[in-house]
Order: C-alpha cells, then structure tokens, then sequence
C-alpha cells in the first residue's frame, strides 16, 4: 500500500521529497489532487491503482504532473523504470524518456528509447524497442504499438533467441519481417514477410509466418522437421504437425517422405484425465522393401479406479516382422499386448494380468509358442495370534494357449495354486539370528492336447526351513567391517509328479535366489529334497565414502534328483559356486562382478558391470562370458562387451554411444553414435546407427540422423539453459 501523503496545496512548485527521497504518487486521479483542499489526503482505490515513485515530482503551471530521477511507475503487474514521465490529465497518456525499462510480469521485458502510452498501459507507441519473451526470444524493432492491452505491433522487425553483442553482432539465426503481432492472450507470434537468415545468408522467405512465443506449452503448427537417411529406405525428412485437441488431448502426424523409397504416415495420440491418461504411437507405410502396406501400433495407458484399484493397459502391434527395425521404431522381437488390473497396500497385493504374445524372431513359430497368458495373484498378510511372527496366504492362477491344436506341440495349460506360509525370527546368544519357516502348497494343473501328460494333475508340496545368521560388526577409526555367514536348511519331499515345464523355460542363479525355497521362477515347477543353502557376505565401509561388499555362496544337496538337468551351474549335489563383488566409489562410480565357477575354478558364467554416472557422464559397460547351454538354447560361448552412456564434453558438446561387440566373433553386433551440439539458440542433433546382424530376413543397415531444434518458440523450459557466448549477455 502507498503511503498518505500531502495534497497539492503543500507540494508548491518544486514538489516535495517523502521517505528515502521518492514521492509516491497515485498517478490515475492527478486532477483530484489538484481539486483536493489544503487540509486533505487522498488514497487511490487499489482496484484502478497506479504507482509513480521517483526523486522529484513536479506540477507545471498547465497542470502537468512531471517525474524525473530514478522514475518507477507501477499498475498491476507491469513496472517501468525510466529517466522522465509526463503525465497529461487532459489527454490522459504518459510521456516517457528513456532509457525505457518495461517489466510484465516474470515473462515479458521491454527496452525502449521513448514511449508514449495510456495510464492503463493498455494503448500507446513505443519507439526503438527489444522485446525480450521468457529470457529466450528477443525481438528488435523501430516501433512498437499496444493495442486494447491484447497486441502488440511491431515494426521492421528482427527475432532470434540468439545473443547479439559487439563480440557477435551476426546471431546463428533470425528471422526478419515487415511487421511481428504478438497476441498475449493467445501467446502467438505472426509474421508478415519474413525472412529466414542463418549465419546473416537469407535462406527462406515467408509471406506469413505463425509461431508459439516462448511461454506457450501447445500450439497446433508445425515442429522442427528432421532429416534420415538410411541403406534401406534413401535419404528422407520427417515433418511433424502438432495438432492441439483441447486442454488434455493433442495428436502430432509426421509425414516422412524418403527418395522414392517409402511414403510413411507417423502418429502420436495422446490425452490425460482425470484419474489416468493414454499415449498411441503408430504409422503407416507403403515402401519398396516389401510389397504390401505395412503399420505399426503402439498404445500405453492407466487409469485409477474405485477402492484403490489401478488399470493399466499396453498394445504391441505390427504389419509384419522387420518393419519396427527397418524404420528404427523399437529393438523388440516379441510383441506383448497386455491388460492389468492391480491393488496393492501394506498388507495385500492383488493383480490380475492377461498377455498376448506375438514373437518376431524367425526360429520361432507363432503357431506353437503360447500367445494368449492369463495370471492371477492375490497375497494377503497377517499376524497369527499365538504362533506370533508373520503368515501369508497366496492364491495363484494361471492359463496360457497356442493357437496350434496339434498333440504335444499345441499343448495349453490352466493351473490353480495355494499357498499358506509362515516365517517367525529368533534373536540368541553373542547376536546369533535364528529363523524358521514352513509352507503348504496345493497346485491342480489341467492340460489339454497333449496325450504325454494326464488331463488333471493334482499335488500337496510341504517345505520347511530353519535359519541360522551370525552377523560380526566392527567398526574402527579407519573403516566399518560386516560379515555375516548364513545357513539355511530347506526340506521339500523328494518325489513329485511330472507336469509341463512351459513357463520356467529360463533358470538363473544369482543373489536374488541363493536363500530361497525354490530355484525355479515359476509355479509349474518346485524344488525338492533336503538342501542346505549356504553363503558368507563381507562388506567393508570406509569414511572416505566408498565400499566394497562380497558374497560367496552355493547349494548343498542330500540327492540329486536331476531337477535341473541341462543347468550345469545348479546340477549335481553340489552347485556351482557363486561369487558376487560389488565397489562403489564416492564419485558415483561402481563396479559390479557376478561369477559361476566348479570346485576347478573353472568358470560357467561371468558379468562383470561399470557404472559411472555425475553432473557431466552417465556410462555403462557390461563384460559378459557364457559356456555354451543346449538347455538355455545358446550353441556357442557368448563373450559380448556392451557399451552405453552420455559424455557432456562442455556446455555445448554431448556425445551418446551404444555400442554391443562379440567378442568371440570378432565383429559388432549393433553401434549408435550421437553428437549433439548446442547453442543458447539452436541445438544440432546429429546420430548415426549401424546394425550389423544378418538373417533370411534382416539385412544390416547404417541409418543417419540430423534434427536441428531452435530455442525461443514454445515452451523450452524456465530461462535460459544453454551456454552463453563469451562476452555476451542477452
């Protein structure tokens, strides 16, 4: 609120000075002032309320109100700050001189040599202006004119977001025009005759130009076009629409246009609610690869439901089995269309999930791998009142079909499991943890168009478990140590019945399920017989922030009962060892070893992971080396080195690199190289992609990449993020 202060009559005519030197006037009723008695104080009403802050104000014999030194002039959200106003009762317009600084809120400033403008700022011309939208885009002009508080005009016009300065007085880019409207209320600029420059070389004119100002989110027009070469397809450019439907909804087409090689309709869909949202990718194409139209479809959504339940939705679709690769739209080889509904609190968890599958790869056949999985899962969580410790109860469903009806191959399977269990923990002498544990388990399994199998197969699975944890702390002036031996003794019976293996296809052993009550990753199969799982964790912690932890492990076993034939790391009455290190720097720097090795030392698996992730590098490398498995369907050793990150150079340059080598080959299987260069104005996107793997169907392909991104139009974030020139300043 402004202060009171004197009426006219004690002002004189050399004005008056008020706290800290600045007089506060209320500029918008000037002529009550001049009417009000000697003895009177007015107060501006703060609805039509409009500030004058300056050293010296003074009132001309024609009734002129006159500000000068340290001017400020204030009404709503707009501030000036200028070297002189006049303010004219009689025609209502200020006079401003400059230098001329206008604010509107946190958006929009303007620079200017003189203005003449209405009290309300709504009307008016201002003279040798920058309008500066955002931090981002500035615009140059001889004059500029405010129109019903909505437009403003401006004249022989120059915009770009780039710095200009006597350093760099030619930007990257700009666009010159006749005359510039931007529509505050629409947040849109248009051209009239505009002229496109890169590097001061005219390189495009447009009779009529309409873009996005910086502060806009989404406008319908057209985005940044980019360029794609690739073996495949010749050299072609994508130029994407954007077409707003409303305040949640917007589809962008791409039409992508190659030399005579393919004519392709991209699509993006996308639009929230209230309670979830939706987003369909897709396109059509008619190329010269093959001979038919081809498509794809992508569509992904959740939405929340009544009583905490959650829905969620993803289809995977496409016209045949290389057009994702060919056009660089997704890496998959199996497509999985899935619909899930789920609830999930402290103490229950509920998910039902049906999948639809549709393999990619040439040595499968669709007509004898499943392609339609149904799953069920509800577990609920309790105390029982006088065993104490933790009980859960678990409901399993499960169905998968082929679509072949042939004996054996065409087998379709529906299971229902039960499962009650119970975990109670015991603290004893010297920090001694004991455990134990018991399970009941009851599977029925039907199976249909298989005459190896009975029709129903129905089973009760008891397990037990006793645990033993001995953790030794020590904690010294130069590091922490932890280590912590583990035993786990694990019954099952040793006799089953034989039902169909056809989800526990693929069996790891790592130190996710070293200490656990089965091997197998799913309910059609159940480790069995008297185990002992053993193991002994290290973990050292220094106070310079880094660490180093170790665990070492294997499986003992009473008799084998040949349940993991094929697996040679988890076979036998003995499995292999299992030997996990993992370091962590303290400049996010880790790196991660998991090994397989037999009492020889000699090795059946191996992963060795780097990670290195800070303010300029986010890398990852894998090393990894397999004998080869006739169970895991791999004929020959895999040795593979894979390689992916960002490296932000500087402020300007980032280089991307995704490279998989086969090392027993000799050769690389797949590598993606990126360079990305940008501007406080503009951002170079350059990427070039290489698939070498071959097949009857896929033939390697190198794909280049070039989009070009200028920053000033729709919204690019807050301020300005890019680097600056040396020596300039926006």
């Amino acid at each position: 609120m402004p202060l009171p202060f004197a009426p006219p009559g004690k002002l004189g005519r050399r004005g008056t000075r008020c706290i800290r030197g600045q007089t506060t006037i209320a500029i918008g009723i000037a002529a009550a002032l001049l009417a009000a008695p000697a003895t009177a104080q007015v107060q501006a009403p703060e609805s039509t309320f409009s500030t004058l802050i300056a050293d010296r104000v003074d009132i001309t014999e024609d009734g002129k109100l006159v500000a000068t030194g340290n001017v400020e002039a204030l009404y709503g959200d707009t501030r000036i700050k200028a070297g002189r106003i006049i303010y004219d009762d009689d025609t209502g317009n200020l006079q401003i001189e400059g230098p001329i600084v206008i604010t509107q809120g946190e958006n929009a400033l303007v620079l200017a040599d003189s203005a003449e403008l209405s009290t309300d700022l709504t009307e008016g011309l201002i003279r040798s202006a920058r309008v500066v939208l955002d931090q981002q885009l500035q615009l140059a002009a001889t004059e500029i004119n405010r129109v019903s508080g909505r437009y403003t005009q401006l004249y022989k016009t120059t915009a770009s977001s780039c710095e200009v300065c006597a350093a760099h007085p030619v930007p990257l880019w700009q666009i010159r025009a006749r005359r510039v409207v931007h529509d505050e209320v629409e947040r849109q600029l248009y051209f009239d005759d505009a002229i496109f420059d890169v590097v001061g070389v005219p390189v495009a004119y447009l009779p009529r130009l309409r873009l996005p100002d910086p502060t806009l989110d989404r406008a319908t027009g057209f985005l940044t076009p980019s360029l794609r070469s690739t073996d495949e397809l010749g050299f072609g450019a994508k130029i994407p629409y954007f077409i707003k439907l409303g305040d949640s909804r917007d589809l962008t087409v791409t039409p992508y246009l190659s030399t005579n090689r393919t004519r392709t309709l991209e699509y993006r869909y996308r639009e929230a609610y209230r309670g979830g949202d939706i987003e369909v990718n897709g396109a059509f194409s008619k190329d010269d690869i093959v001979d038919d139209p081809r498509a794809y479809l992508f569509a992904e959504g959740e939405f929340r439901l009544p009583r905490n339940l959650k829905l969620e939705f993803d289809v995977e679709l496409t016209s045949d089995d290389t057009y994702l690769l060919d056009y660089d739209y997704s890496d998959k080889d199996r497509l999985d269309s899935a619909l899930t509904i789920s609830r999930a609190d402290r103490r229950q968890l509920v998910v039902a999930e049906l999948i639809a599958y549709e393999s990619l790869r040439s040595s499968e056949d669709n007509e004898t791998q499943p392609f339609l999985v149904g799953d069920l899962t509800w577990i609920e969580k309790f105390q029982p009142r006088f065993l104490g410790g933790i009980a859960r109860f678990e409901l399993d469903g499960h169905g998968h079909q082929r679509n072949s009806n042939k004996d054996v191959v065409g087998r379709d399977v529906t299971r229902i499991s039960g499962a009650l269990d119970w975990r109670r923990d015991w603290k004893g002498p010297w920090g001694v943890l004991f455990s134990t544990a018991a399970q009941a388990q009851m599977d029925h399994t039907s199976v249909y168009n298989d005459s190896t199998y009975p029709d129903d197969i129905s089973e009760f699975t008891p397990y037990g478990l006793a645990e033993v944890r001995w953790p030794w702390i020590k904690q010294g002036a130069r590091a922490g140590h932890v280590i912590e031996p583990v035993m786990q003794m694990v019954w099952s019976p040793d006799d089953g019945k034989d039902t169909p293996r056809d989800e526990s296809t693929q069996l790891e052993f790592d130190e996710g399920n070293l200490f656990s009550l089965s091997r197998f990753p799913a309910g059609d199969a159940l480790e069995r017989g008297l185990r002992a799982n053993i193991g002994v964790s290290w973990t050292r912690y220094d106070p310079t922030g880094w660490s180093l932890g170790t665990t070492v492990g294997r499986i003992l076993r009473e008799r084998d009962l040949h349940q993991f034939a094929g697996y040679e790391s988890l076979d036998g009455l003995r499995s292999d060892w299992l030997a996990g290190v993992q370091l962590r720097l303290p400049n996010a720097m880790s790196f991660t070893n998991r090994t397989l090795f037999d009492d020889a030392f000699d090795v059946t698996k191996n992963e060795l992971r780097f990670d290195w992730e800070n303010e300029w590098i986010d890398i990852g490398s894998s090393y990894i080396w397999m004998e080869p498995s006739v169970a895991e369907d791999r004929d020959a050793v895999t040795h593979e080195l894979t390689v992916d990150g960002d490296w932000q150079v500087n402020d300007r340059w980032l280089t991307t690199v995704d490279v998989r080598y086969d090392i027993e080959l000799n050769r690389s299987a797949s590598a993606r190289f990126g360079l990305e260069y940008s501007t406080e104005c503009a951002t170079f996107d350059f990427s070039i992609r290489r698939r070498f793997t071959s097949s009857a169907q896929i033939r390697p392909t190198t794909d280049y990449n070039f989009e070009i991104k200028l920053a000033g139009f729709g919204d690019t974030g807050s301020g300005r993020q890019r680097p600056s020139r040396p020596g300039c300043r926006l």
